[in-house]
């Protein structure tokens, strides 16, 4: 593989072309008429314009991405994530065009893309999974009939579905017809599927996901987990690895349950496998990510593995040359994806012109962005700027160096999540690992008064002076 085209923008094309490059791989970059000038264009060593600035007439043109593969010469197509990353058809179009998709293969990623062909395929192996049904709902009455036999609260969730979306909480039974036709709408909407079904819903629940990586040759590790319970509108803003409530027993148990998921698939190349961790510490098998996730930088951080290598070299057919007796975790960190939205208005999109841009540079301090001082942030894509990562030889180091490379992070001309990392790395809560998924709805004030604020940071700086005076071993931050 000499060649690879990066389906996709931002900091993601910059982040695998970084790796690409460094293994000696010539690559290709693909823009809308919008990103002409963005860093992953002029990062790459070739460049094509694909479309105008709708995703659907540029990044989303299957055809079109595979007739640029093909006319320059590309021996292989990086999806990144989001975009085609997780679509069958692209994959399938790809193999079928006589070039290397990297990542798994249309059966895994049509298997995982469904909730409930992924619990079918999942339930011949023992993992747990949440009560609830296995197939789709007929109506809404069969719906209601569920619902009392599992007992609320219960989730009904479309199978298509990601992101929150076709997703209602119902906790009275009166709720369910209502919450079951919305759910339907919304999940035909946005995936053209209105398959849903039910399951119990798992009340402040932690976001637990296991990071695995497998060959073509039946070969299967996990890279340990990520805490992903710091969330707003079902999507994650504040990562970490590892967790804090997670024993060396637990651990092993959840990544060999991971594995398990894989292999009920075929899976190969690097994917992420979803838990629930309930307050009794119990998981529950969630979903699987067939694809690079966002936050992959923190589980890059503690085991000094580049996953996108990885990738590129299971696509090339080589032999994993990772043991699972040669993964340990070293150290920890911490990731804020910041966004372009103002947290003070429910975390609203926040769309204009980067009057200022200067991330923060230092040690231990990683950021990831597709973006540079002057430039627009467009109102037609994802609105993450960068991936602020932190590394530290144990949790609280991490933290503070995370709070610090956030005082240095100055973005002037937006709104962004920077201010609400500062408030999640003060936190009291977040500072002793008391987190769960309902963390925003439970403690975030967009505007606290002062002396609130103060309290919290009084009690924070105690918090983490305690985690300070305890004995560490001092780690160096692995190279990735």
């Amino acid at each position: 593989m000499k060649k690879i085209l990066i389906a996709n923008r931002g900091e993601i094309a910059c982040r695998v072309m970084r790796t690409a490059q460094r293994m000696g791989i010539t690559t290709v970059a693909v823009y809308s008429e919008v990103d002409k000038h963005a860093p992953h264009v002029v990062l790459a060593d070739e460049a094509f314009l694909v479309g105008p600035a709708p995703s659907d007439q540029s990044y989303l043109k299957m055809d079109k991405i595979i007739e640029v593969a093909k006319a320059c010469g590309a021996d292989g197509i990086h999806p990144g994530y989001g975009f085609l990353s997780e679509n069958a058809e692209f994959a399938r179009k790809v193999a079928d065009a006589g070039i290397t998709f990297i990542g798994p293969s249309t059966h895994s990623i049509t298997v995982m893309g469904s909730k409930l062909a992924a619990k079918e395929a999942v339930s011949k192996f023992n993992i747990p999974m949440v009560p609830g049904t296995d197939k789709a709902l007929i109506d809404k009455k069969e719906a209601l009939k569920i619902a009392k036999e599992i007992g609320t609260p219960v989730l009904i969730k479309a199978s298509a579905g990601g992101g929150g979306k076709g997703m209602r909480i119902v906790n009275e039974l009166d709720e369910v017809a209502d919450a079951f036709d919305r759910a339907v709408s919304e999940a035909t909407n946005a995936f053209g599927d209105g398959s849903v079904f039910i399951e119990k819903y798992v009340t402040s629940p932690r976001h637990i996901e296991i990071q695995v990586l497998a060959d073509n040759h039946g070969n299967y590790v996990h890279l340990f987990e990520r805490e992903c319970s710091i969330q707003r509108r079902h999507q994650k803003v504040v990562e970490e690895a590892p967790s804090v409530v997670l024993t060396d027993e637990l651990r092993s148990k959840m990544g060999q349950a991971a594995i398990d998921v894989a292999r009920s698939c075929d899976y190969s190349g690097v994917g992420t496998v979803e838990f629930l961790l309930d307050s009794d510490l119990n998981f529950y098998f969630l979903e699987m990510n067939t694809r690079l996730q966002v936050e992959h930088p923190i589980t890059e951080l503690i085991t000094g593995v580049d996953l996108v290598e990885q990738q590129i070299r299971v696509a090339r057919g080589e032999t994993l040359a990772i043991s699972q007796d040669d993964l340990t975790i070293n150290g920890h960190a911490v990731e804020l994806r910041v966004y372009a939205e103002d947290p003070e208005t429910n975390f609203m999109p926040s769309i204009g012109t980067l009057s200022k841009y200067c991330p923060p540079v230092g040690d231990n301090i990683r950021v990831d962005d597709g973006f540079r001082e002057g430039m627009e942030v467009p109102v037609y894509y994802d609105p993450m700027i960068s991936k602020l990562i932190t590394y530290g030889p144990d949790r609280a180091s991490a933290i503070a160096k995370m709070d610090e490379a956030i005082s240095q992070y100055k973005i002037e001309g937006i709104k962004t999540t920077l201010p609400f990392g500062t408030f999640v790395m003060r936190h009291p809560a977040f500072i002793s690992g008391e987190i769960n998924t309902h963390f925003i709805k439970q403690y975030y004030q967009a505007e606290p008064n002062r002396e609130d604020e103060e309290q919290t940071r009084l009690a924070a700086s105690l918090i983490l002076k305690l985690y300070l005076d305890k004995k560490v071993n001092h780690l160096t931050i692995p190279k990735v």
